[in-house]
């Protein structure tokens, strides 16, 4: 701990590493002073009402990542995710137009093309973003049904995201750390002392079990926290060689190297993806609402059986850790292709030791792959659903056959009553929001230990130690 406490010391002895801590900390400030101020015309009552509606819908995962923001319809209430969706889009597209793919590889210029083309898609996303926001808002009653407010909210809204991505790029540049990141980071994290003051209340009602569950549920927090840490720094090290070769008089030794794979290539991307796709039955459900005097309608039916359809059923549960496998294998795959990695190798006369170059290294790195995502998936599954059950349960009683006794078994027993209903608390930290915090904390602290150790200060574990980020 006084390695830690110096280590901190150490980074306001180096005037560059302080300029950037402090001016990253100042646009982190800037960025939750914009949360506070509301959009126009906006009815912060009706709204609060429209939100115990609609808290588990795609609304509300836009929440989670806006730090808080939407909740309030604030002038940064589309946040970050706009951009996030735009950068997603712009890695996938190259599969499908090979045209991008030679301005990705063109390499810097390249780099800043993709980059401005990004900028330019998440304008449009917002504006489209923002338009339909405004839509519901005006259904719902929040804001008037006029066309000149419908124009104002789509320009403060899109506006908001513009300056967002503005700041998340000057951290990037001229602070530390990833500045979009940092945001999210920054978002998630503000949500957390009003949980703290739930967990407080519960334990200062003195009562044995609540206690118990709290001990138990920050017990379950840090060894996911652990497991996030392990993962997010495992690397499989494949072997590289390099043969000598001749370049005109000159002759260049062989050299042996390692190709890092990670676990996790996709980090929360595949989580957001199935979230996503999960919520859309209910916001679709939240925009055009049932009949209520007509109950026995096809459409009143669909909705009746999705509104069990959420966070701790079993069939939601089944279907959210299926799709977090599925989007996870589909989005290593884009992002990783291992015939260019093997083609890549073989033109530079890289190879793996015991494997021939071209075909057989790529089918080689395809089986390592598969085996390192389908690990990467559980750890994902499970760093989504541990947290979800501790929050919000696991309703045995709608398995078949054998559920109703297995919720009779719960309900009875004491210290297992909360499976069936979760520990009743009214934050949600899920999964997703653990793994950025935590992904996010490595990320920067290993860059700010790279910077002190560069200008021969101690890291934060002490000479002759080095903590590696997430990207290595």
């Amino acid at each position: 701990m006084d390695k830690f406490f110096s280590a901190v010391q150490n980074i306001f002895k180096v005037p560059e590493l302080r300029k950037r801590v402090i001016f990253t900390l100042l646009l982190l400030a800037i960025y939750r002073l914009g949360s506070h101020i509301t959009a126009p015309g906006v009815n912060s009552e009706r709204l609060a009402q429209v939100w115990q509606q609609v808290s588990g819908t795609l609304l509300g995962i836009l929440d989670i990542f806006s730090g808080g923001n939407f909740r309030t319809i604030s002038v940064l209430a589309l946040g970050v995710m706009p951009y996030i969706t735009a950068s997603i889009i712009m890695q996938l597209m190259p599969v499908l137009y090979p045209q991008l793919k030679k301005v990705q590889e063109e390499g810097e210029v390249g780099r800043q093309k993709m980059n401005q083309w990004t900028r330019y898609l998440t304008v449009a996303l917002c504006a489209v973003q923002s338009f339909f926001i405004s839509t519901w808002l005006q259904t719902n009653g929040v804001i008037d049904n006029t066309w000149w407010l419908t124009v104002l909210t789509v320009t403060t809204l899109t506006t908001g995201t513009i300056f967002v991505m503005w700041l998340g790029e000057q951290i990037t540049e001229r602070g530390i750390g990833n500045g979009i990141s940092l945001l999210i980071f920054a978002g998630i994290l503000i949500t957390i002392p009003s949980a703290l003051t739930q967990v407080a209340d519960r334990v200062g009602q003195g009562d044995p079990v609540q206690t118990l569950g709290v001990i138990f549920l920050v017990a379950a927090l840090i060894a996911l926290t652990a497991l996030i840490v392990y993962m997010e720094s495992a690397r499989r090290n494949i072997a590289i060689s390099y043969a000598s070769r001749r370049v005109g008089n000159q002759v260049f030794k062989g050299q042996e190297t390692s190709l890092p794979l990670k676990f996790n290539m996709g980090g929360v991307i595949p989580i957001i993806f199935a979230s996503s796709v999960l919520a859309m039955p209910q916001t679709l459900f939240s925009a055009i609402p049932a009949d209520p005097n007509n109950p026995d309608s096809w459409w009143s039916q669909v909705q009746t059986f999705f509104n069990q359809f959420r966070g701790g059923d079993p069939y939601y549960e089944a279907v959210f850790i299926g799709l977090i496998v599925l989007f996870t294998f589909f989005y290593i795959t884009i992002i990783f292709n291992t015939d260019e990695v093997a083609d890549n190798l073989r033109k530079h006369g890289g190879f793996i030791p015991g494997i021939r170059p071209g075909a057989q290294t790529a089918d080689y790195l395809n089986t390592v792959m598969t085996r390192l995502t389908t690990i990467g998936a559980i750890y994902l599954a499970l760093v989504v659903f541990i947290p979800q059950l501790l929050l919000a349960g696991f309703n045995v009683g709608r398995l078949p056959f054998i559920g109703e006794t297995l919720d009779a078994f719960f309900r009875a027993t004491p210290g297992l009553q909360w499976v069936p209903t979760g520990l009743g608390y009214q934050f949600f930290f899920g999964g997703a929001s653990l793994l950025i915090i935590v992904a996010v904390a490595m990320d920067t602290v290993a860059q700010i230990e790279a910077q002190l150790v560069m200008r021969n200060y101690e890291g934060f574990l002490g000479a002759g130690s080095r903590l590696r980020g997430r990207r290595g």
